[in-house]
């Protein structure tokens, strides 16, 4: 009896040979196959292989790597911005602006939008202000009907060659450097400029505050 029962354990191995219906044999399996094996996933139901490649997962990961690579760029366009200079680009402070024969008497205000200058002409002189209010700063209107430059800010006033005669302004608008170019042109340096201070000597007619004419 005792052999039998040892006999019966050594022959009930975990995989037997069973006869198939085509007379061929047929591999069966005795026990739950082990977690992790895709014999496992069959004997559960699940399914060993992936879902089918549609045109909406293509869509998804289309997405998805969009929505990641537009991430990055903006994150290196910041990281640029922060470790790359800001600079202000602002106009030029020495410029030409043609010849004395180009200005006819009186004020001219083509240059004023670029160069916050008028050029003025007399009869015997040339010379160009710099249109800044002396109080604070704000740039004044040439009203030719009037002939006199007002500022809008605080009703600032001063005549054709910007000398104050009403307003808060505490004293006239200043005056740019001018010089003759080798080729006959005017050249301005707004970088240097020419006072009137309130109660103190002119330097309108300092070397370099006009050209004669």
């Amino acid at each position: 009896m005792a052999a039998h029962e040892t006999d019966s354990v050594k022959r009930s191995p975990e995989v037997a040979k069973a006869s198939s219906s085509d007379g061929k044999d047929a591999t069966s399996y005795v026990g739950t196959p082990a977690v992790g094996t895709s014999k496992a996933a069959a004997a559960a139901g699940v399914a060993t292989v992936g879902p089918a490649d549609t045109v909406g997962n293509e869509q998804r990961r289309r997405l998805v790597w969009s929505c990641v690579a537009a991430f990055l760029v903006a994150w290196f366009v910041a990281f640029l911005r922060f470790f790359l200079p800001r600079t202000l680009f602002e106009p030029p402070t020495v410029f030409k602006i043609g010849y004395p024969s180009d200005y006819a008497l009186g004020v001219d205000t083509k240059w004023q939008q670029k160069y916050r200058i008028w050029v003025d002409r007399t009869p015997d002189r040339l010379f160009v202000i710099y249109a800044r209010c002396t109080h604070l700063g704000c740039t004044p209107d040439w009203k030719a009907s009037e002939n006199k430059f007002k500022c809008p800010c605080h009703g600032s006033g001063y005549d054709s060659e910007g000398i104050n005669f009403e307003g808060p302004a505490p004293r006239p608008m200043d005056r740019a450097h001018v010089e003759l170019a080798p080729d006959g042109q005017i050249i301005v340096d707004v970088s240097r400029l020419y006072q009137w201070p309130k109660g103190q000597a002119t330097h309108f007619s300092d070397t370099g505050s006009f050209l004669s004419v």
